[in-house]
């Protein structure tokens, strides 16, 4: 299946934080997103990985190359990066993991790479009232954003405050206490994308009393696409 944005897509960008880094935000973004929801539930989702708490499928090279030449204009415009030579994985992806079975990695927010030119997609296709994505500050360091040459202190910093507080409760991260701080919060809606740098401190925001199905036509129904410079 082709990615295509419709003709009725519209976006908003909006600025994380004090570091200002932007977030499009692609509200209406494909004209049948029911088809997506169709073939996702046509494939076979498994765990992959130690960081996603949940279950994906792949979506096809297709559905890949075509999601990553129809946001190129909006990476030129509002990123200022200019390349045409990405390597692109892209997942159907399902948060199924209970809050009570989260391991710690997946209870701190993270980032997707160092790389500045890393850009990470969350299309959101499930139901209203299924969280959204956060983005946050560590507040030891005040750093909004992980690059190469903040890692070796913000890792330090990290491992700090882990010991001095301990790890988070097993539960999805809400305001990011007391390591980090909330600084935006994204709400998903159905055919809504979200298009930000991978280096930003993310998590998804999940609501610790929904119930989690691992049945894409009910549950926490995403694409999540990663670009690298090649």
């Amino acid at each position: 299946m082709q990615f295509e944005f419709s003709r009725d897509s519209s976006v908003q960008i909006v600025t994380l934080g004090s570091e200002g880094e932007p977030v499009a935000i692609v509200d209406n973004a494909v004209a049948d997103p029911a088809a997506l929801i169709d073939l996702a539930a046509s494939k076979n989702f498994a765990p992959i990985g130690p960081y996603y708490p949940g279950v994906r499928a792949p979506t096809g090279d297709v559905f890949a190359t075509g999601l990553c030449a129809s946001i190129q204009d909006i990476v030129r415009t509002h990123f200022k990066i200019e390349r045409d030579d990405w390597k692109i994985d892209c997942f159907f992806s399902l948060v199924t993991t209970p809050p009570e079975r989260l391991s710690p990695i997946q209870r701190l927010p993270h980032y997707d790479g160092v790389e500045p030119d890393r850009i990470a997609i969350v299309y959101f296709l499930s139901q209203p009232n299924q969280g959204g994505t956060s983005f946050y500050r560590h507040k030891a360091t005040g750093f909004e954003t992980i690059n190469a040459d903040r890692f070796p202190a913000y890792k330090l910093s990290l491992e700090q405050g882990v010991r001095g507080h301990g790890l988070p409760p097993p539960r999805y991260i809400e305001d990011g206490a007391p390591l980090f701080e909330r600084t935006a919060m994204i709400y998903a809606r159905p055919n809504r994308m979200l298009i930000y740098r991978g280096v930003n401190l993310h998590c998804s925001a999940i609501d610790n009393t929904m119930r989690l199905s691992a049945d894409p036509k009910i549950g926490r129904l995403t694409i999540n696409a990663f670009l690298q410079p090649v």
